[in-house]
């Protein structure tokens, strides 16, 4: 969206992006993927470079994203880790002297063991829907003689939410509503440490949410460009694009979508509309009798997004959208990439972004966890209430007088990527869209 947004269903065939991922680079011996062990896993690999004349410099293994275990300098590593059952997407990584790095994803299941250190988890249950504030209540064993010295809660890649001294913990930790990839872990007095990983959806006060809904069916597609960025499909050669469904690989949870935007034109975007609850719902919620739009007032738009080439992508953009009695509510949030590395949002009424002074620096190569909340105010303002990124929050409280909307009705949530000066193509994975209203 330059100075406007889609406000019109548009239905049009996608075209499927075949992705491979490769992982060149490094060499796993030991555990195999897809494979079940019993107690202590042990990690034997090795890594080469021909990127870099200087060699490997170290090696890791992450538990879960953004959960770094273990750590070793050189070119390989055979070591034992500590896990508590459970499954674990595990990932073997090398970094080289030159800034360069390469991954292998490992899949394991591991069962219990004698003696074996772990982490057991009794509140919240995995994949359950739990209310704010959640009640994590976890216990600790350590095969180290001098015990558990202190216990964490991530609820984001390298989000240490809480810590503990002890083997125990109690302890109720607040969180906006969306979906949680929460990891519990335990670090003993010998330095080693165990994991137990946590999926949670978090309901907002009184809301309901739909989930993941990048897999869903009935998102709408169009292209924008300039001068005007008025929506077309198609639009010849300026614009491409596609999406893919059912990744696997990067994904949270098996089940994330790509999407990708090229072409030979110049700042060139493309803008995925999903309809929830009104004309059009993808939700079964069409709302013929007109009384349950005009009755939500609070809404949270929570996502998981990855791209190893971010830098590439001129904005992306995440919009919440109002519509009914000739009013459009549009909260745009606009993250500046190659702009300029800062949150925008929308102004509806005067047709411009506005800088917010927050800056957006998504990681590289990694999951970015991304939570909006705005409000419908009782004087039928937007209000802009607060951005955070990667488990760092910042409240806005700003307020803009709605737009209008020609008798559209309904609640959609927008996706956008933006090309840059010379349309480099990109991709972009999302997992866990969550969107929660009340």
């Amino acid at each position: 969206m330059r100075n406007r947004l889609l406000l019109i269903v548009i239905v049009c065939p996608l075209v499927v992006l075949l992705t491979s991922a490769a992982f060149a680079g490094v060499t796993v011996t030991s555990p195999k993927n897809n494979s079940t062990v019993s107690g202590a896993v042990n990690y034997v690999a090795s890594a080469t470079t021909s990127s870099c004349s200087e060699g490997v410099a170290s090696m890791g293994i992450y538990t879960a994203p953004g959960v770094l275990a273990y750590v070793v300098n050189g070119d390989s590593m055979n070591t034992e880790l500590n896990l508590s059952p459970g499954t674990y997407n595990t990932t073997v990584q090398e970094w080289d002297y030159c800034g360069g790095a390469a991954t292998k994803g490992i899949t394991i299941t591991v069962t219990a063991g004698s003696g074996q250190s772990g982490v057991t988890v009794t509140k919240p249950a995995n994949n359950s829907t739990v209310g704010s504030p959640v009640n994590f209540v976890a216990t600790a064993t350590s095969s180290c003689s001098k015990g558990v010295a202190s216990m964490g809660i991530y609820t984001a890649p390298n989000v240490l939410a809480y810590v503990v001294q002890g083997a125990s913990m109690n302890y109720n930790l607040s969180l906006s509503a969306g979906t949680y990839n929460t990891v519990v872990e335990e670090w003993d007095y010998c330095g080693g440490a165990a994991t137990t990983p946590v999926t949670i959806k978090v309901n907002g006060s009184g809301g309901k949410s739909f989930y993941n809904l990048q897999a869903g069916s009935g998102w709408d597609v169009a292209g924008q460009g300039p001068p005007n960025y008025e929506d077309c499909n198609p639009c010849g050669s300026q614009i491409a694009w596609s999406v893919t469904k059912n990744i696997t690989s990067p994904s949270l949870d098996g089940n994330s979508t790509v999407y990708w935007i090229g072409g030979d034109g110049d700042y060139w975007d493309v803008l995925w509309d999903d309809p929830l609850i009104g004309v059009g719902s993808t939700q079964g919620l069409p709302d013929n009798n007109h009384t349950l739009v005009p009755s939500l007032h609070n809404f949270t738009y929570d996502v998981y997004f990855y791209g190893s080439n971010l830098n590439l992508s001129q904005a992306l953009e995440f919009d919440i959208n109002q519509f009914y009695d000739d009013l459009g509510f549009i909260w745009g949030h606009e993250c500046r990439i190659a702009g300029g590395n800062e949150w925008d949002v929308w102004n509806d009424v005067d047709k411009t972004w506005v800088p917010t002074g927050i800056s957006c620096y998504p990681l590289e190569n990694q999951w970015n966890h991304l939570t909006i909340q705005v409000q419908r105010t009782s004087s039928n303002q937007l209000l802009y209430q607060s951005i955070t990124l990667n488990g760092e929050t910042h409240t806005l409280n700003w307020t803009y007088n709605p737009g209008s909307t020609d008798g559209w009705y309904g609640i959609t949530i927008n996706w956008q990527m933006d090309g840059n000066y010379e349309q480099s193509p990109y991709k972009v994975y999302l997992d866990e869209l969550t969107f929660t209203y009340d």
